[in-house]
Order: C-alpha cells, then sequence, then structure tokens
C-alpha cells in the first residue's frame, strides 16, 4: 500500500523496486530517506555528501560529535572506506550481511564524508542483512548512513508510521515494510587497536566473535 500524497507528511511506500529506485535517487540527490534495517526503521542519505550527512545530524537533533555507521552492499564497497587486515576479513566473511558493526583503520581514498567518522582514525561498517536496506544500498551506489529514525531521545521507530511522525518534516519518502522486530541493537566491534574490543553487545555474540578471530576485549 502507498499513502495518499494528499495525507500529510512523506509517502509510505511498499518495497517495490520502483520504490527502491526512487529511494536511492532521492538519497543521491542529497535527501532522507526512512528504510527497515535489521532491527528498527533507520534514516538513510548518502554518506559521501557533508550535505546529506548534517541533513541527518539537523533531522534528528543528534550531537555533531556522534559517528555515525555506515551501511555499504559489498566487500568491494568496503574495502574502499576502510583498511581490512585478516581478522576484519575473517568476521566479514562470517557475519555479513548481518547485524556485526565493525570499526575498521579509515583507508587513504575513503569516499565517506568526514561528518561521519568526526576525525576519528576508525570508520563503522555493515552490510546490512536486511534485504531492503541492502537493495537500496546497491541502487544508490554508495555508502549509506543509517541511524535510527527517530529524533535523539525518542524510541526507535518499529514502523513507517512512527518514522513519520516523529521526522515527517525532514524525510522525502520511506520504505514501509511493515513492523521491525525490535531485536537486539548490531553488535560494535572496534578492531583500530592491537585487540579487538566489544564497544556494544549485540545480535553477535562475544563467543560467537571469538571463535573467528580469538579474544577480544569486553570492557570488564
Amino acid at each position: 500500500m502507498t499513502r495518499s500524497d494528499t495525507e500529510t507528511g512523506p509517502p509510505c511506500l511498499a518495497p517495490t523496486q520502483a520504490a527502491i529506485a526512487r529511494a536511492a535517487r532521492v538519497i543521491r540527490e542529497g535527501g532522507l530517506v526512512g528504510l527497515p534495517t535489521d532491527t528498527v526503521y533507520g534514516l538513510a542519505a548518502d554518506a559521501t555528501d557533508d550535505n546529506a550527512v548534517t541533513g541527518v545530524f539537523r533531522a534528528k537533533g543528534r550531537q555533531p560529535d556522534k559517528p555515525l555507521i555506515a551501511l555499504i552492499a559489498t566487500r568491494a564497497m568496503a574495502e574502499a572506506c576502510a583498511d581490512f587486515a585478516p581478522p576484519a576479513r575473517a568476521l566479514a566473511e562470517r557475519f555479513w550481511p548481518g547485524p556485526l558493526t565493525l570499526v575498521l583503520p579509515r583507508a587513504a581514498a575513503s569516499p565517506l564524508s568526514p561528518l561521519v567518522h568526526q576525525g576519528a582514525p576508525g570508520v563503522s561498517l555493515r552490510i546490512p542483512g536486511n534485504e531492503i536496506a541492502r537493495a537500496v544500498v546497491e541502487a544508490a551506489g554508495r555508502p549509506l548512513t543509517a541511524p535510527s529514525a527517530n529524533p535523539s531521545g525518542a524510541p526507535s521507530p518499529l514502523t513507517a508510521s512512527e518514522v513519520v511522525a516523529g521526522l515527517g518534516a525532514h524525510v522525502a519518502l520511506v520504505i514501509d515494510d511493515g513492523p521491525a522486530d525490535g531485536s537486539l541493537a548490531s553488535t560494535l566491534l572496534d578492531l583500530t587497536g592491537a585487540i579487538p574490543r566489544l564497544l556494544r553487545p549485540g545480535v553477535v555474540t562475544a563467543d560467537a566473535i571469538e571463535r573467528v578471530i580469538g579474544p577480544i576485549d569486553c570492557g570488564g
């Protein structure tokens, strides 16, 4: 179902190929799109465009010193953004696409806007397990931001209508794939230091990671 354009707010579109192409076009033009991710609805924008990334921070009311995760569609896209050592390659092979976000050393020629990683040496990357999110990244042909599509401090949205209620003035459209599962967030693992460090527990457990690369620092 597509909400009528005569109603207030941006259209909510079923996840058809036409809707995915329309979302990708909006993103390439610097706009913002709501879309389902692995756990909640996210706010997608061109992660290589300073103005688009600024728009994400403005829409959410997010503190500008908080880095963003970038969604990519392929290993080749990831390796253009970050340097991959053997542990990162092994984890990507095992868990991507899926809810494991890797913080990796930024590649010298990374196309990501500096606003995404806020000048930090590491960039946070994930190939999403959600097929719709991945299709939008592929159609846009560039990495995308996708923090939760809600004003900062508000509950993360689990439906397209919640995205419209919270950020309707800022997004051009929302791809509506029904209720998100609202499960744990993606696991966040920092691989920029000598010892891998778990920054945020999530769907992929520490035990599962250690079975691939050995011991990690779980932070006490």
